[in-house]
């Protein structure tokens, strides 16, 4: 049999969990879908797959082999559309789903320019802070996630990184000082989130290598970032957030960055789709776009330089 075919009858089966939903979805017989899992199995002289007859599951062996198959298939996937797409000119509605405060400051930012290379395109963006189910999400086309990502059904981009600083307004450091170890924060005004009730909001460091979480006082909590961004713009105190929110605030001079050698560590930022067999091509010039818009170093973090090192 045709090991490519089998390999992509492995793939879709274990992203459907059934044979006979993998098997609509390539337009082939559930006995065929179970013989090329079958051929492909004794060719590797493993098993990929455990079987009962209410449920199918992966073997340890079969989920790093989805995770190598996903990894080819993707490569022959990319191959063969780089040669095509330039014949197709992006169009249609773009749906995307994005943080709030990253898709107000910097997709919106890009979207005109993005537009204008490519005119036929609709952006509909969805603000939303949770991780993307885009098998759930009825008609987005990519997610913007921020973090280290563990569903391996998802195909995922690194576009930047963002870094992670405490920082207050010039006033604020004039009247209270500067802080100069993480003990000094005690002494100072937090301005805080609260995602839940009852959950203490932590600041996250690292020293000697390791990570530290603390957990500051202040008089202002919020459960989004926006108004804390705002109220230490205005001096109210110190806020920790990460720098695609607050580096261009540091590089006007609105704030300014404290304790950078006990940085957490950076945070990437991913552009998360759908492995498809046919990926369009609005998602995939946006990705290219996103990632060229950004690189090699993100404008939020082009005030920085070299990190200072922890005594």
């Amino acid at each position: 049999m045709d090991k490519l075919m089998s390999m992509k009858v492995f793939a879709a089966v274990a992203r459907c969990g059934s044979f006979s939903a993998a098997a609509a979805e390539l337009k082939i017989s559930r006995a065929m879908a179970s013989k090329h899992i079958g051929q492909l199995e004794n060719s590797l002289n493993v098993r990929l797959l455990n079987r009962t007859t209410r449920h199918l599951s992966l073997t340890e062996v079969g989920k790093a082999y989805q995770e190598k198959v996903a990894a080819i298939l993707t490569e022959i996937e990319e191959t063969e559309i780089s040669v095509t797409r330039l014949h197709a000119e992006p169009r249609g509605k773009l749906k995307i789903l994005a943080p709030p405060s990253f898709g107000s400051f910097h997709l919106a930012r890009a979207f005109s320019e993005y537009q204008e290379r490519y005119p036929d395109v609709m952006i509909e963006m969805i603000l939303a802070d949770r991780a993307p189910d885009l098998f759930e999400e009825e008609g987005i086309d990519l997610a913007i996630y921020l973090g280290n990502l563990e569903d391996s059904t998802l195909i995922a981009r690194k576009l930047a990184s963002t870094r992670i600083v405490v920082c207050g307004a010039p006033d604020y450091f004039t009247k209270k000082g500067t802080p100069g170890t993480l003990a000094d924060l005690a002494n100072h005004n937090c301005l805080t989130l609260s995602y839940r009730q009852n959950v203490l909001s932590e600041w996250k460091f690292i020293i000697d290598g390791k990570e530290t979480t603390l957990h500051p006082k202040g008089n202002l909590m919020a459960n989004t970032a926006d108004p804390l961004r705002i109220a230490a713009i205005q001096g109210c105190g110190l806020i920790q957030l990460p720098t695609y929110m607050v580096g261009l605030d540091i590089r006007s001079g609105e704030l300014v960055p404290v304790l950078r050698e006990y940085e957490p560590e950076e945070l990437p930022i991913y552009a998360v789709y759908i492995h498809r067999k046919h990926l369009s091509t609005k998602v995939r010039t946006f990705v290219d776009f996103m990632y060229e818009h950004f690189q090699p170093t993100p404008y939020w973090d082009s005030w920085i330089k070299k990190k200072p090192s922890a005594s």
